[in-house]
């Protein structure tokens, strides 16, 4: 006899109840996230120091692209590389010219996390396949960005200009300048790494330790997401969302991911969330792809309400330049579908390609986050 729709049998003949496997499900999420966590902290260890060394090293637009990639995927968050980015400005030590593509490297960077979430999958060829288009997309649409914004601010100025002429703006209004409250739900991913943290000693032994713990946890959490997502979601469910989220091509999504965002102060968190939806066939690539640039518009606003506290308006200044570019990409690439669908096709080749060779997950990931930018901060002066 059949199960009934909302018992969904599991891997071994029994019959879980819905309300028990979405329970699961959160509770893996929450793994997920934790995992991203340890690997955010242990990458960050290995970069302390060295970030601000190399953001101040660099003197040309390019070499400042480059830096800003790096020192993202060395602190593992866009947030804490563009705070940095923001205050260097506000005490005088960066140019603002050098900052501006310091930021559209730092939207660059970010997505690292993303590419390895994508690996708990690896094993799966169908899973890996979407997991990994769904990691890539994020990469493809703020490259392109970044290859169409970077040379008209080089040439015309005018996301400094906009920003500065918003800046003058916004330091006449009596703005508060507390900074905005925590995220809950971050507070709560960060739980057990604060406390991990208040074991150990800091040190390269710590940072391998933490960089495994996520990376197990990781790995652990997406094989169970994706076998009880599939489990939970019926057919009909799954069509819906991905109706829903695609609606005014895909200003639903764009909304969503904006609004998350801003709920758990982390475009990490949201993205790579993405990642397991997808690879379960919860959602689509093209459904999950609003989402994504929802998220780089939102990752912005936190720092933009810090920097109101900054004393030099410069700080305040590249800040809105962050949010003007994210914008500014949207606007470019997502009203023409021809020109939006370019990242959802490079990123499903690049997935085609890597799941029947695996070592171009390894080339790309090292290459465009690792070996690149190095070559451009240390050959391009």
């Amino acid at each position: 006899m059949a199960a009934e729709p909302h018992l969904p049998a599991d891997y071994d003949g029994r019959l879980v109840p819905a309300p028990l496997r979405a329970i699961l499900v959160v509770c893996l999420l929450y793994l997920f996230l934790v995992g991203i966590a340890f690997l955010e902290a242990g990458i960050a260890a290995t970069g302390e120091g060295f970030q601000a060394t190399l953001l101040r090293s660099v003197s040309h637009p390019i070499s400042g692209l480059c830096a800003g990639l790096l020192a993202t995927v060395l602190v593992q968050s866009s947030s804490v590389s563009t705070a940095t980015i923001v205050g260097m400005v506000g005490a005088g030590t960066l140019p603002l010219t050098l900052a501006v593509p310091m930021i559209m490297g730092a939207n660059i960077g970010t997505t690292v996390t993303n590419t390895l979430a994508s690996l708990g999958s690896i094993r799966r060829a169908n899973e890996f396949r979407r997991a990994f288009s769904a990691a890539t997309v994020h990469d493809f649409f703020n490259i392109m960005a970044v290859a169409v914004i970077l040379p008209l601010e080089l040439v015309t100025g005018y996301l400094s200009t906009a920003a500065g002429w918003l800046t003058d703006l916004l330091r006449g209004a009596e703005f508060d300048p507390a900074q905005p409250g925590r995220s809950p739900i971050r507070v709560a991913v960060r739980m057990p790494v604060s406390w991990a943290e208040g074991l150990v000693e800091p040190g390269p032994a710590t940072s391998l330790v933490f960089l495994a713990v996520g990376l197990i946890l990781i790995f652990i959490a997406l094989a169970f997401i994706t076998r009880n997502m599939r489990q939970l979601i019926a057919g009909g469910v799954e069509r819906a969302m991905n109706r829903l989220i695609g609606r005014g091509g895909g200003a639903m999504g764009i909304l969503l991911g904006v609004g998350l965002t801003v709920a758990v102060q982390s475009s990490t968190i949201t993205t790579s969330i993405l990642v397991p939806l997808v690879a379960a066939g919860i959602l689509t690539l093209p459904s999950a792809y609003p989402i994504t640039v929802g998220a780089n518009v939102g990752t912005t606003i936190t720092a933009l309400l810090a920097s109101l506290a900054v004393l030099r308006p410069e700080g305040l200044t590249i800040a809105l330049v962050h949010t003007l570019f994210n914008l500014s990409a949207m606007a470019i690439i997502f009203p023409v579908r021809q020109v939006r669908m370019i990242p959802v096709h490079l990123a499903e080749k690049i997935a085609d390609v890597a799941t029947r060779r695996r070592l171009v997950v390894l080339v790309y990931g090292l290459g465009l986050f690792i070996v690149l930018p190095l070559l451009g901060v240390f050959l391009i002066r």
